[in-house]
């Protein structure tokens, strides 16, 4: 995924996402602050206009709480579970869930398929992620994928966000998905071997595409944003093409595609962006989903590198971005078996709970200090109580990458 990879906005007007997710290297800068007509509301994470990415980051902010014992708080759940549509999908953001949704509300896979990981881990809302799971196979290309909205042609990213959903709710695509990722995934022995294609270009040809290859590692490996780091393969870590006249099985596009990642990573420690007329420059977003995919498919030490790069680089970008950006860079440390309080002497745990409200435990501990305060007679907890409720909420953003990228 890469965060946001993830404007959600971004990702659909440019057929990208993440990652991951809702991901792209477009920042909160590009779009600072809600519109004056957008009031954002108390349970959403971040500032910035939700239009884009308001159920993409909030999907992975959740996920990213939980991942490290976190309880978020009950009014940021309800708000992502708010924003489902009757029919089970989700659109970016809808500014009146309590309206039906219409011509007008243009649902996803990606935010469809990130709700459904999160409310998945949470517990407790079968219901809604039933109904999300049922329209999501519904969306399902006839070639084994799924592209960004329904009807479009199948994309790598897509693909891999949806089967991470099915994966984490206990079930598996079939064998027409695992068809189509060996389809895109490019010969071992041509100039970027072993990376997977977004999609093929009109002509049918293949670009290797690093934010899918990341993607696409994760798909074949069955996994969704939250893995843990994998077991080296027995044949080794280098790219190799299958027997001629067979297709590669999924672990042969997982181990050839981290390969890949491990290649475009050494040295220089990150991935760059590659968006059309912009200056290339290190791509925090992709390069942490690239550290999530390596630990993921078992190449845990080919992603130290990367890993490293991170934790002296990133936080600049991490504070700059908001909560797909933290959520990101928390799935890459729990891959790699770190702990995300203390990346690099930053608390990404913290700074990603300073986005949005306050979570559950945190809320409970503020209850307890105002009943001592009053039960000692002070009188004044209520000051206290109210100094806190506003300090809460302040984070910064719009996680903004775009997950998908096009050549």
């Amino acid at each position: 995924m890469t965060v946001l990879r993830r404007s959600a906005a971004v990702l659909a007007a440019t057929a990208v996402i993440g990652a991951a997710t809702p991901a792209m290297t477009a920042t909160a800068a590009d779009d600072p602050s809600p519109s004056a007509s957008t009031v954002l509301p108390s349970g959403l994470f971040g500032r910035t206009d939700p239009r884009y990415d308001g159920v993409w980051r909030q999907s992975l902010a959740l996920l990213a709480q939980h991942t490290v014992g976190v309880t978020p708080a009950s009014k940021a759940v309800d708000w992502l579970t708010g924003q489902q549509c009757a029919n089970g999908a989700y659109a970016s953001f809808r500014a009146e869930p309590g309206a039906a949704c219409g011509a007008k509300v243009t649902v996803d896979t990606n935010s469809t398929a990130a709700a459904v990981q999160a409310l998945t881990a949470l517990g407790g809302h079968d219901d809604a992620v039933g109904k999300a799971l049922t329209w999501l196979k519904a969306q399902r290309n006839k070639d084994g994928g799924w592209g960004y909205t329904p009807g479009s042609p199948s994309d790598t990213n897509s693909t891999a966000v949806v089967v991470g959903a099915l994966a984490a709710a206990g079930e598996s695509p079939d064998r027409a998905t695992d068809g189509l990722l060996a389809k895109w995934s490019l010969p071992c022995g041509r100039d970027g071997g072993g990376a997977l294609a977004y999609q093929p270009d009109k002509e049918g040809k293949l670009a290797a595409n690093a934010d899918a290859t990341a993607a696409g590692v994760l798909g074949a490996l069955g996994k969704g944003f939250v893995a843990k780091a994998g077991t080296a393969p027995a044949d080794g870590h280098a790219c190799a093409d299958s027997d001629p006249g067979k297709a590669l099985a999924p672990a042969d596009v997982a181990r050839n595609g981290a390969a890949y990642l491990a290649e475009a990573t050494h040295g220089k420690g990150y991935l760059v962006s590659a968006l059309a007329g912009a200056k290339a420059q290190p791509d925090y977003g992709n390069t942490a989903d690239a550290v999530v995919a390596m630990a993921a498919q078992g190449s845990a030490e080919a992603a130290k590198q990367p890993y490293a790069w991170l934790e002296a680089h990133a936080v600049p970008w991490v504070e700059q971005s908001g909560p797909a950006a933290y959520a990101e860079l928390i799935f890459a440390a729990h891959a790699m078996g770190a702990d995300p309080r203390d990346f690099g002497g930053t608390d990404l745990v913290a700074g990603l709970g300073a986005t949005g409200p306050a979570p559950a435990k945190a809320a409970r501990n503020t209850e307890e200090k105002a009943d001592e305060k009053e039960s000692s007679g002070t009188g004044v907890w209520w000051i206290v109580g109210t100094g806190l409720v506003a300090g809460t909420g302040i984070g910064f953003l719009f996680s903004g990458r775009r997950k998908q990228r096009q050549p």
